[in-house]
């Protein structure tokens, strides 16, 4: 398995709609496993992404998917930008499958 995690810091006030980009069409993404997006309880503007996928390989494809393309484009603006990116390498966990 591929992860990912990474802090996305939006514009003062824009995060609620980053959320809602990042939220829209994340079902029927081939090879994810997991994607998760949490608010940052410490600090207004930041948001985590989990992200757990059969291979790397499907990840760098998700981005070439319409409708994440999209996703990217409308998000772009509202982003001020990126705390920690750290790669992963899951091993199992709830809903996930073990080795």
């Amino acid at each position: 398995m591929y992860g990912l995690i990474g802090q996305f810091k939006s514009h003062p006030g824009q995060r609620d709609a980053l959320v809602a980009i990042l939220m829209e069409n994340v079902e029927g993404m081939p090879g994810c496993q997991s994607y998760v997006v949490a608010l940052d309880p410490k600090d207004g503007d930041a948001i985590w992404i989990t992200e757990v996928w059969t291979d790397e390989a499907s990840h760098k494809a998700s981005l070439s998917l319409p409708s994440v393309k999209d996703a990217i484009s409308r998000a772009k603006p509202l982003i001020a930008g990126f705390g920690m990116h750290q790669p992963t390498q899951p091993v199992g966990g709830t809903g996930l499958p073990g080795r």
